[in-house]
């Protein structure tokens, strides 16, 4: 068991998991100017052989830039023992400023009252950053868990269960779906993974199936806490 985690009451933890799409549906939606900064910031990635228009729909969702937030999964532990209980709530919708904003005011309803850390797998590269950068950009208010902005880095709320398995290694990169068949819990792409969303969206319609994978990643990343805090895994 890592004894950091056993020290941090596991109720006052809430875990998190975003899913996130191309703003708009293809990459010649966008205006001409935004074509141009997309190219110009995806160049070195794709290298030559691959055009921005091709790389727009394999990329874009996952850049704070020309993406959006089309769901966040919350969820948290309540109970202690056998009388633990699994909660989950999802805020999701094709308005982007609606979704961030109703996730803002939960949190600054909760933290820190009800909860003191935020928890996501690669959240410190991905989830945390990419929320904040999309809340800037439609003017939604940043609520003190996700604002950094002069702290220190032992004064930031959150936790990464990708860093925490890092223990240091900075080369090391683990798949939450990897650690998940590591530590005998389920998985959560056995419907569809990450590389799949945007089609999902865009071409299914199917929101509701995109927020069941995303409550499903919410319950891993909890349930990977649990597992090195050496506790039974919840039902």
């Amino acid at each position: 068991m890592i004894s950091k985690l056993n020290r941090q009451p596991l109720d006052q933890v809430l875990f998190l998991d975003i899913e996130t799409v191309p703003g708009v549906k293809s990459f010649d939606l966008l205006s001409d100017e935004m074509q141009q900064y997309y190219d110009d910031k995806t160049k070195y990635q794709r290298g030559e052989d691959v055009s921005a228009e091709e790389f727009y729909l394999q990329r874009a969702g996952i850049l704070a830039e020309f993406g959006k937030v089309i769901c966040i999964s919350c969820g948290f532990v309540h109970g202690t023992g056998e009388q633990r209980e699994w909660r989950v709530k999802s805020f999701s919708g094709h308005d982007e400023k609606t979704v961030l904003q109703q996730f803002a005011d939960m949190l600054h309803e909760n933290f820190p009252n009800k909860f003191t850390l935020l928890c996501a797998h690669n959240g410190f590269e991905f989830d945390f950053p990419y929320l904040s950068r999309r809340m800037l950009i439609h003017g939604v208010d940043l609520p003190d868990p996700l604002d950094n902005a002069g702290k220190k880095p032992w004064e930031i709320p959150h936790w990464d269960t990708m860093e925490l398995w890092k223990f240091g290694d900075r080369k090391n990169f683990t798949s939450l779906k990897l650690l998940a068949a590591l530590f005998g819990i389920p998985t959560p792409k056995d419907d569809i993974d990450g590389s799949m969303v945007a089609d999902v969206y865009y071409n299914e319609n199917d929101l509701d199936r995109i927020v069941r994978y995303c409550e499903k990643d919410t319950k891993t990343v909890a349930q990977l806490i649990i597992a090195w805090r050496g506790e039974p895994l919840l039902d």
